[in-house]
């Protein structure tokens, strides 16, 4: 790739695609299938959204893939939710070698950081957060599971479970498209899995200066943005869905077990695509809250999908400034940078492009209510995998759409904008002013 002269962005896209079309590969082989032929495009499709960490499936995982298929897609759900640069990072580092500049930035571009100060020391920790979080998840779904599952299979759910809700991924091995629903009312499943969702949704960064805050005593303008807004729609999210959902939806739980689903419920589309209840059944109010969610996302330099948390505030704080008459964004005494401003817009603007044009295209493709085309766009692109039951009986053209719609989302539209019109920065030119009417 160095010798291509590709800028980071082309470098993170054909990475992306790279280890996609090995992952295809691979689960286009006879090892990898239960029973059947073998169908490359629900090998592509599968392989995309695992290395998307999506979770949206056309067969079922656990009846369709064999022990081989299952690990290849927990191999390319921990790569693709880590990113190609942290496990070159790893094995740079455990050969002992020293990371360039371009390596650098590519980790940079990676972690969605706006400098390259301290980025190779976030790398470590991440690496090392990452495999804890995953192996206390994984012990503890596994002790749980054991009483129903046995031992052998306990183990392996629970290591599987948690490395795919760790990194924001759904898929699920409990067959027959069901996801968590068997556990709708086990405390402890419902609260490792979105405690390890949430972890995962965070952002190493934020989970970085958690980790250093006894030490620094601070936490960035950044993370404190991050921690308020994902509380924010977390309880938000919750309030909503067992306030609308009590006697409808959730009137089969206990009182404990309809408060435990809508807190999961609120955690999942951000953006992990586990359910435990019945999505179909939910009003239509509700199912638009989840799209709502499912387009803000999780956080920058996480392994969720979605516009982000710190670009839906920037949104409202955008707004809130103008009605206010004042120029400049300010968040904890600190005024926001015009570029970081101009970039949430952007991103924003083309994601909501992207989902309009994906929904119109998907229609030609699909005879489905409207909802289910629109709920399902917005989850590939958002990378959470939660379906109205539409992805199963996607036509080919329609699993080649949300193939694209689902790596547009892991990267980011601003991405792969960048990664086609990206230039080097020239002399700014200012032109004489002029107004333009708007509104």
């Amino acid at each position: 790739m160095s010798s291509l002269k590709l800028n980071p962005y082309q470098v993170l896209v054909l990475g992306f695609l790279m280890l996609i079309l090995t992952g295809a590969v691979l689960l286009s082989t006879p090892w990898a299938v239960k029973d059947g032929g073998i169908d490359w495009l629900t090998a592509l499709f599968t392989a995309t959204s695992a290395v998307c960490v999506t979770g949206l499936v056309v067969v079922d995982t656990q009846t369709h893939w064999s022990m081989f298929g299952q690990i290849v897609i927990i191999i390319l759900i921990q790569i693709g939710g880590l990113g190609i640069m942290s496990f070159t990072t790893f094995f740079a580092l455990l050969l002992g070698k020293k990371i360039q500049l371009k390596q650098r930035i590519l980790m940079q571009q990676a972690l969605n950081k706006s400098s390259i100060e301290g980025v190779v020391n976030i790398f470590r920790h991440l690496l090392v957060f990452t495999f804890v979080f995953e192996a206390i998840g994984a012990a503890i779904l596994a002790v749980h599971w054991v009483p129903s599952l046995g031992l052998p299979k306990a183990l392996w759910y629970g290591v599987f479970h948690s490395i795919s809700a760790f990194n924001n991924a759904g898929f699920d091995l409990f067959g027959n498209f069901s996801s968590l629903t068997y556990y709708a009312n086990d405390f402890i499943t419902n609260i490792v899995i979105s405690s390890l969702i949430i972890a995962g949704g965070l952002g190493f960064i934020v989970l970085y200066e958690l980790y250093s805050f006894k030490r620094t005593r601070r936490l960035s303008v950044y993370s404190k943005l991050v921690l308020l807004t994902t509380g924010a729609l977390i309880f938000s999210g919750t309030v909503l869905i067992a306030v609308s959902e009590y006697n409808h939806a959730l009137s089969q739980l206990t009182p404990a077990g309809k408060v435990i689903a809508s807190y999961f419920q609120a955690v999942t589309p951000r953006t992990a695509g586990f359910n435990t209840i019945d999505l179909n059944s939910l009003y239509l109010s509700t199912q638009l809250l989840i799209v709502f969610l499912m387009f803000v996302g999780g956080s920058p330099g996480s392994t969720a999908g979605g516009i982000k948390t710190t670009t839906f505030i920037m949104l409202w704080l955008v707004i809130y400034n103008n009605l206010r008459g004042k120029r400049n964004i300010e968040l904890f005494r600190r005024s926001v940078e015009t570029e970081d401003v101009y970039r949430a817009l952007s991103i924003a603007l083309l994601s909501l492009f992207f989902i309009l044009m994906m929904t119109f295209l998907l229609s030609f493709c699909q005879q489905a209510d409207l909802m289910k085309i629109m709920f399902e766009v917005v989850s590939a692109l958002g990378t959470v995998g939660l379906t109205l039951g539409l992805t199963p009986d996607l036509t080919d053209w329609g699993q080649i759409l949300i193939i694209i719609t689902m790596f547009v989302g892991r990267l980011g539209p601003l991405t792969i904008g960048f990664a086609f019109i990206y230039q080097k920065k020239k002399p700014d030119m200012k032109y004489p002013s002029t107004r333009i009417m708007v509104g």
